[in-house]
């Protein structure tokens, strides 16, 4: 029995109405593992039930108050302790007294706003909560009950195709094209490279995806590369007219939409990076960033007339994609 409990403590526990038929994420931890966490988008109603379970049946729990809260919050690595909230409700469960026996209190959280994706990256976190607490004069209790939230777009309606030359005078000279600039993350980018001047040896040449987190602002601004993806395109030596199709499947990757300006705190953009290597080991390369969104998976009855008609227009544009990736696939056999 610790000496601050005064021979009564509790229990807290956090429990969702809906936990046995929502759907659940998975999502990265600091450490770099994999849980899954109760999903949530922007807009729903968070409700459950907060159960304070006596440790001493029988004796009291005196307490300033009961109250939980739903955060959503940004912290900054290099910036620890220093939370930054976006999002901060609360409820009053109930008034100061006391607790003979252990109860159970509802509590409902109305059409949340929940306006960013959850995210854990090289220097920052944006995470959103629910934190039940019986407040007491030493020393508070408390429970944290962490939830994901992902944030879904519709079909953009300008989406334009990518097309870039890249070379160095007299010796190479590269067109390349993708079918599109915005991806949503279990998309396949379709795409081609033609050899117009080849006067040096390549070995080998491939397309990595790179995300690029930024924090901060002004001179305390940080930058992480980190290579999610490296696809091999072609092994060997191109010749003049030679033309290779592309086509990289995103949906086995861990990508997040790309998120600019987040708060003022953080950005997280992608970019497609081509990359030649000739005999000598000299590198050529080019970068163009992409953007990248989440599809729904089903049209929400309540999405507007104008998202419905943005679907459709996603799902004829991807019977032409289709097309044109068979397209790809007989040119390269």
């Amino acid at each position: 029995m610790s000496f601050f409990s005064f021979g009564q403590s509790a229990e807290i526990d956090v429990v969702l109405n809906d936990a046995e038929t929502r759907k659940k994420a998975e999502h990265k931890s600091e450490d770099g593992k994999k849980d899954k966490y109760f999903l949530f988008y922007d807009g729903e109603t968070v409700s459950g039930k907060v159960n304070v379970t006596l440790k001493n049946p029988g004796k009291r729990l005196e307490h300033q108050g009961i109250k939980i809260e739903f955060v959503g919050q940004i912290e900054l690595y290099y910036d620890r302790g220093n939370h930054h909230e976006f999002v901060s409700l609360v409820k009053d469960l109930a008034r100061p007294g006391e607790i003979t026996q252990s109860q159970t209190f509802d509590f409902e959280f109305t059409h949340v706003e929940k306006p960013y994706e959850s995210y854990t990256g090289q220097n920052v976190k944006l995470r959103y909560f629910l934190r039940a607490t019986v407040i007491r004069r030493l020393n508070d209790i408390s429970k944290e009950l962490d939830i994901v939230v992902h944030t879904l777009s519709t079909y953009p309606e300008l989406n334009s195709s990518i097309k870039m030359e890249v070379g160095i005078e007299d010796c190479l000279h590269i067109e390349f094209e993708y079918n599109k600039s915005k991806y949503h993350l279990k998309d396949v980018i379709v795409g081609k490279i033609y050899f117009l001047l080849v006067r040096i040896k390549i070995k080998h040449m491939e397309i990595d995806i790179i995300k690029r987190e930024t924090t901060g602002t002004g001179p305390s601004i940080y930058h992480e590369n980190d290579t999610i993806a490296k696809y091999e395109i072609m092994d060997g030596a191109p010749v003049r007219g030679e033309s290779i199709p592309i086509r990289l499947f995103l949906a086995g990757y861990d990508l997040t939409p790309t998120m600019r300006d987040i708060n003022k705190k953080f950005s997280v953009r992608y970019y497609l990076n081509l990359v030649l290597i000739d005999e000598e080991e000299r590198r050529y390369f080019k970068q163009q960033e992409i953007t990248l969104w989440r599809k729904g998976d089903v049209v929400r009855k309540s999405m507007s007339h104008q998202a419905a008609v943005a679907s459709q227009r996603f799902e004829g544009s991807a019977a032409s994609e289709s097309a044109l990736e068979q397209a790809a696939k007989e040119e390269s056999g």
